[in-house]
């Protein structure tokens, strides 16, 4: 069994910045991509940034320049580190990892999501 535990989220002014953090834990194998995925009130999930083992990333249009991912392959933790904060960025911020257990083959695990709030 696999859990995924966010941390992080919170109240922040506009401008202001915010460090997530997603530690995975369980049977693990190995982990393909990890990162984060948001979704505000009335809108769908997407994308924000994924990075996988090999180090290429990605990040959603919307993000660039003021989102950085990172990770720590060692402990099986993803982090974003979110700068220059709008209140658009309002949303619950999922972490999500692609991870090989013992037995079986790679699946995709989701967190249970941490809330960011920008507002004045």
């Amino acid at each position: 069994q696999v859990h995924l535990v966010e941390s992080g989220g919170g109240l922040v002014q506009p401008g202001g910045s915010l460090r997530l953090s997603c530690a995975a834990s369980g049977d693990i194998l190995n982990i393909g991509v990890m990162g984060w995925h948001r979704q505000a009130p009335g809108k769908q999930r997407e994308l924000v940034s994924v990075s996988t083992s090999g180090g290429t990333i990605r990040y959603g249009d919307s993000v660039k320049g003021r989102f950085t991912i990172s990770r720590n392959n060692a402990e099986n933790t993803v982090y974003l580190q979110m700068n220059s904060l709008k209140p658009e960025d309002t949303a619950v911020y999922y972490c999500n990892a692609v991870i090989q257990t013992l037995g079986r083959n790679y699946e995709n695990y989701w967190g249970q999501g941490t809330q960011v709030i920008v507002s004045s």
